[in-house]
């Protein structure tokens, strides 16, 4: 079989004007962001748009390359009964796994999606990759680096890993209960039961260099599949930028649930990685209570406007509403009841 048989290579072929389409668009965002654009032609509005826009996508496209690099190497080299082999049987074991699994896979909140969505069709639990998704943007060695080069060794690093892993395995192991075809979108789910011909076996007797090419193919169409998600987050995510400003969100910081509120609100907005956000939060620590910079460390890498966005890519549009409500809900608590029962 030749690399142009595989089933990702096809995709270039057999779908022209879909591939045409985000090719397109990410061209458009490319030309946005190079364009030298006068600020009297936009308007200080407009140019602040541009502006956040750039610094948005600028910092998140390169994870999201490195995430669809790793998805199509797992695509092609990681078989799906070695997979099976070292995925527990026992949902909260799973759970427990998907949220340590970013130490294996260090990619932040644009990157771990696809991974995501290639590890389900592999026919990872649902309870392991939802704890995988939410806990990798945090529970990976480089965001732990930079949040002790921010923090310390302190209460907020040890809060921030503790939290994060907690909430992301609850959450993942409530959805044990719902069945694969309810939460996941039909191109993210597992067909190895339907499929004629096992594709893990097919790809096996690819010559290496053409497996080489066909992990790149793949990756290549995961990146473009789900860069329209990114484009149109980081604008929705820039115009939200543009239209409410910071100081005005700030001012809303004063009550113990408000500041909560108000710091959780500006993760969501601002979209800032989840590899560099601790130094941004560490700007707050002198205005804000702790718990409400513990929830904005702990909220944003979950569920921001760009990643709730990819989300589309991998769920159910209901699913990706009940992704962003219940992180956000244990957050809240977890964070009101610190600061009303703990000192800091």
């Amino acid at each position: 079989m030749t690399t142009l048989d595989t089933p990702s290579a096809q995709l270039w072929y057999h779908q022209p004007a879909k591939r045409l389409a985000i090719l397109l668009l990410f061209l458009a965002a490319i030309i946005l962001l190079r364009a030298n654009i006068p600020v009297d032609s936009l308007g200080d509005k407009g140019q602040t748009f541009v502006t956040i826009f750039q610094s948005i996508f600028i910092e998140a496209v390169p994870f999201l390359l490195a995430g669809s690099l790793v998805s199509g190497f797992i695509e092609v080299f990681v078989n799906r009964d070695i997979l099976f082999r070292f995925v527990p049987r026992n949902p909260f074991f799973a759970a427990l796994a998907g949220g340590g699994l970013g130490l294996l896979f260090p990619v932040c909140e644009c990157g771990v999606v696809p991974v995501t969505r290639r590890l389900y069709q592999k026919g990872l639990p649902l309870s392991m990759g939802i704890a995988f998704l939410l806990a990798a943007p945090v529970i990976n060695p480089v965001v732990i680096a930079s949040t002790y080069a921010a923090f310390g060794w302190g209460p907020m690093l040890w809060a921030r890993v503790g939290f994060s892993f907690l909430i992301a395995v609850t959450v993942g192991t409530l959805f044990y209960f719902a069945r694969p075809e309810e939460i996941l979108r039909p191109d993210s789910q597992d067909d190895h039961d339907h499929c004629e011909v096992d594709h893990d076996h097919e790809i096996v007797d690819i010559p290496p260099g053409a497996r080489l090419w066909e992990a790149l193919a793949t990756a290549g169409d995961d990146f473009l599949d789900m860069a329209r998600y990114l484009i149109a987050g980081s604008m929705m995510a820039a115009a939200m930028q543009t239209l409410v400003s910071q100081p005005t969100l700030l001012a809303l910081g004063n009550g113990t649930i408000s500041s909560i509120l108000t710091l959780m609100m500006l993760a969501f907005v601002l979209s800032v990685c989840s590899t560099v956000d601790a130094f941004l939060a560490l700007a707050f620590i002198n205005s804000f209570t702790p718990s409400s910079v513990l929830a904005f460390l702990v909220f944003g890498p979950m569920v921001d406007i760009k990643s709730a966005l990819m989300f589309m890519g991998v769920f159910q549009r209901r699913v990706v509403l009940y992704l962003i409500l219940l992180p956000l809900m244990m957050t809240l608590t977890i964070t009101v009841y610190l600061s009303l029962n703990v000192s800091w």
